[in-house]
């Protein structure tokens, strides 16, 4: 059997006792360089020390942490989640060490590498309070730590959701079989229908009866509302007192200090910049919506938000004669993998080869290696593909090992990505949509800028970087699902993969991309603006108040009664706070870098190669703006995203 790169399997206390015996290391070595006498001190023994012990540690307790997301066994992930907890409290711990500021601030950087880690090292001491008085710390300190907790059980309360709906087979009417089959059938005859990701899309999408899709609309954003919005409300005032006691205004100013967006005035002119085009874009596209809607229903006077998703699908149909369920023949999962990978090996100069027979957590789960030209492993990439209770409930990408040099060689990233397609059925394999293939391209690219790094510091690495950045790649790379001849490369119909899918139907899929863009990039510009009102308004505040408000801001109408997103809206709680504006910010930074590969080639090796060499490998060593300035040749600028949306230019960001 090959050899896992992490350990998978765990018995009852296990996690504890390694996330215990890693804290304890890490410890010890931090309190022998803090007590280096100054005569002896090095910026090796010193801050290149501090880079190494951080990154064991990470790469110790990362893997643990992973298991909360992912591990079957309800304990034991448990156990993982509250590693995630004290992963949090134990860096806040070490970033408030004086003894290890005053010890590392003293040190002189030899070259441009050293200087930047330097640099962001000591900012992230900074920002955790080291410029205050004792007592100011020592408030900051324990404010983080009760704050990591509401933030943990905030995020564990939705993987652990089971939020369920029952419906009739007359309710579910429109929804494919393929899909029904899937839901859980009672003794009764009726079908339960969970909030998990596949089962919500189907049920958005083809329920033919308005109020069955109302109702889901309503479950699903208003999962674990009893639980959740307190513990998010009490998360917004800690981190406004933490940020007063830091000297910043608001939240938003002491996290976005630092990024590439420089301040919360500049997001948030960038964000409003959006609003009036998109308005306009987003009114006729509910137009068009409504014709339809009053071809089934002509009292029909407005689209609801639960109708959005169910009158898109129909006006693929009738407008292109497109069929979401005829596509998905053409693209399982095994097949389109098998393409992408074979497309990234084109352009990154890298070759896949799943390694079988490897222990991992679940029986769904793949383990891929990836190999330079010499035929060395450089990566590893754990594939957990599809729901199941207790799981992670979205998409996300999740490291495990760093990239770093360490003792005189370089390591091997680890990393998982972790979805929920749909599942194979009987007869059928597991078949994806054109936005799941999308999805898993994005989530692909945050693994390249993950596992191509180079960077020699394991805090720098892979996708450590400015968090306005950290969607660049990866939003880059998704653009790829846009281009005909890569959507033909990774098709095959499920019972014939040398099948590929039709130019006709090819034609008819690149057509209706555009369906509903208005819609998406108006639900990205309402949760930036949410997050951002959020943590800068005036506390206490009426979290659900406060989304209502934006939405009829954005949408022109309140949601339904009862709505409480906030608390499902995981990113608020899960390291996307006062940073949720990222995705739009970083859209405009890859959309710049997508119109250089279509001047020379989506498949073009050399700028593939540039790619990795200039961005992707590069990690946090140095600031974005440089290394997309390296790549591009120009300053990016908002024209490519304002094309994208075919709405009128607006302003442009640094």
């Amino acid at each position: 059997m090959n050899k896992s790169p992490i350990q998978t399997h765990y018995s009852p206390g296990e996690i504890t006792e390694l996330n215990k015996a890693a804290e304890e290391a890490a410890s010890a070595a931090l309190s022998a360089i803090a007590k280096i006498p100054p005569g002896e001190q090095t910026f090796e023994n010193t801050f290149i020390a501090f880079d190494r012990i951080m990154t064991d540690y990470s790469d110790s307790v990362r893997p643990l942490v992973l298991m909360g997301s992912v591990y079957p066994d309800e304990k034991i992930a448990a156990e993982g989640m509250s590693c995630e907890e004290s992963l949090s409290v134990f860096n806040t711990c070490v970033f408030t060490r004086r003894d290890l500021y005053e010890v590392l601030k003293k040190q002189t950087p030899k070259n441009p590498g050293e200087s930047r880690l330097h640099d962001v090292t000591i900012r992230k001491f900074e920002k955790n309070g080291l410029k205050l008085s004792e007592d100011g710390l020592l408030k900051v300190r324990e404010m983080k730590k009760r704050l990591a907790g509401l933030e943990t059980s905030f995020s564990a309360n939705l993987n652990n959701d089971n939020t369920t709906l029952e419906f009739t087979s007359d309710e579910l009417s429109g929804v494919p079989p393929s899909s029904v089959v899937t839901f859980k059938k009672t003794p009764e005859g009726t079908y339960i229908v969970t909030m998990k990701y596949p089962d919500y899309l189907a049920v958005m999408t083809y329920s033919k009866n308005s109020e069955t899709r109302r109702k889901m609309y309503v479950a699903y954003n208003s999962r674990q509302a009893e639980t959740n919005t307190p513990l998010l409300e009490k998360a917004l005032f800690l981190r406004q007192e933490i940020a007063k006691e830091l000297g910043y205004p608001t939240w938003a100013d002491c996290q976005i200090e630092g990024r590439m967006a420089e301040s919360t005035e500049i997001v948030m002119e960038f964000l409003l910049s959006l609003k009036e085009p998109l308005r306009e874009k987003y009114a006729a596209e509910m137009a068009e919506l409504l014709l339809i809607k009053k071809s089934y229903d002509p009292k029909a006077e407005g689209v609801e938000l639960w109708d959005v998703a169910y009158l898109s699908d129909l006006l693929k149909k009738q407008k292109y004669s497109y069929d979401e369920e005829e596509v998905r023949e053409y693209f399982p999962l095994d097949t389109v993998l098998s393409g992408l990978f074979t497309l990234y090996e084109t352009l990154f100069g890298v070759k896949f080869e799943e390694i079988r027979d490897a222990p991992c957590w679940h029986s769904d789960v793949r383990l891929i290696g990836l190999k330079n030209p010499a035929g060395d492993i450089t990566g590893y990439l754990y594939l957990d593909l599809f729901p199941r209770a207790g799981k992670y409930s979205h998409f996300c990408a999740s490291e495990a090992i760093n990239g770093r040099i360490k003792d005189g060689k370089y390591t091997v990233p680890v990393m998982a990505i972790i979805g929920n397609f749909h599942k194979p059925e009987e007869k059928r394999p597991a078949l994806l949509t054109i936005d799941e293939i999308e999805t898993l391209f994005h989530e692909t690219g945050h693994a390249m800028h993950y596992l191509l790094t180079t960077a020699p510091y394991g805090t720098l690495s892979g996708y450590n970087v400015e968090w306005d950045f950290v969607e660049t790649p990866s939003q880059t790379l998704e653009e790829w699902v846009c281009d005909s001849d890569v959507l033909k490369s990774i098709s095959g119909h499920y019972t014939d993969s040398s099948t590929k899918i039709p130019p006709d139907l090819l034609g008819r899929i690149i057509a209706a991309r555009n369906v509903g863009t208005g819609n998406l990039y108006s639900r990205l510009l309402l949760n930036s603006l949410e997050d951002m009102r959020f943590h800068t308004g005036a506390l206490p505040m009426d979290v659900n108040e406060i989304y209502s408000r934006i939405c009829e801001e954005i949408f022109g109408r309140r949601p339904p009664a009862g709505i409480s997103q906030p608390a499902s809206f995981g990113h608020l709680m899960g390291g996307y706070d006062a940073g949720y504006y990222g995705y739009l910010w970083a859209k405009v930074y890859a959309l710049n870098i997508v119109d250089e590969f279509k001047k020379k080639g989506m498949t073009n090796r050399t700028l593939g190669l540039k790619f990795r060499d200039e961005i992707l490998s590069k990690g946090n060593m140095e600031e974005g703006m440089v290394l997309l300035k390296n790549f591009l040749g120009y300053n990016p600028g908002t024209g490519s995203l304002y094309k994208h949306l075919g709405i009128k230019k607006g302003i442009a960001i640094k």
